[in-house]
């Protein structure tokens, strides 16, 4: 797994608390959820909100009973397509540059340890994917489509590649689709995050999955794998000392 700390990291003292990371990886091909293991997590898979512009916004609490809370704003609502929804049926979201704003969420928790995972079925990635993760109005690290590429493997040809779903199994197989595991540790939390196209193309997703995780899951890179390619990735964290122990209070489903 790939683990990036701040670009200032290298200049902290030797005595200082640790730096925290962002930690990333991929469920192995086809899997559109996450094998994490959390304290409390809630999914939202769009199948209740309007198809169209999401010109009002909604708010979700991803099924935990309003233990986690996330207001949406921007972005479209389509019904599934050969670009995206997971499993092939029902709807996801998604934005495009021209005439559509982001895809805005802000989230509340009443969790005292916040939130330290974000997951989500990433399909058809192009070139002008983003996404954003704040705390407060920190920007603590963007992912770019050379984060995805570089692990998973060029396409076609490659496992991730072309959508994995029976109604289009096989079709766009020039782009990836793969479940993204996103760990905030060390003490880290976000509470805002942000999908935008930085040109053509659209960024589909679906699932978003969200909580305080215990054990990570997922398959792909290995380890050894991330190191090597640490140099090129877009991911960058900005540092922050290490909070104090926390207990961590369980939540029951």
């Amino acid at each position: 797994m790939l683990r990036l700390a701040a670009l200032s990291a290298g200049l902290l003292a030797a005595a200082a608390p640790a730096a925290a990371a962002i930690v990333i990886n991929y469920e192995a091909p086809g899997v559109q959820n996450s094998t994490a293991t959390f304290d409390v997590v809630g999914v939202e898979t769009f199948e209740s909100r309007a198809l169209g512009l999401n010109t009002l916004g909604f708010t979700t609490d991803f099924g935990t009973g309003g233990t986690i809370v996330a207001t949406y704003t921007g972005g479209r609502i389509d019904n599934a397509n050969v670009y995206g929804s997971a499993g092939g049926v029902g709807k996801h979201i998604v934005t495009f540059k021209n005439g559509m704003q982001p895809i805005d969420v802000t989230f509340t928790t009443t969790l005292p340890q916040g939130l330290n995972y974000f997951g989500y079925w990433l399909s058809a990635l192009d070139a002008n994917n983003r996404i954003d993760f704040f705390k407060g109005a920190t920007l603590l690290g963007t992912i770019t489509p050379a984060t995805v590429s570089s692990a998973l493997g060029a396409c076609p040809g490659g496992l991730w590649c072309g959508n994995p779903t029976t109604p289009f199994l096989g079709q766009v197989a020039h782009e990836q689709f793969a479940f993204l595991n996103v760990y905030f540790t060390n003490g880290m939390t976000y509470d805002r995050i942000r999908f935008y196209q930085v040109g053509g193309g659209g960024y589909e997703s679906d699932n978003h999955t969200v909580g305080y995780f215990l054990k990570q899951g997922g398959v792909v890179p290995e380890p050894a794998t991330w190191a090597m390619l640490i140099a090129g990735f877009g991911l960058v964290g900005f540092a922050m000392r290490r909070r104090g122990q926390r207990r961590i209070a369980s939540v029951s489903a």
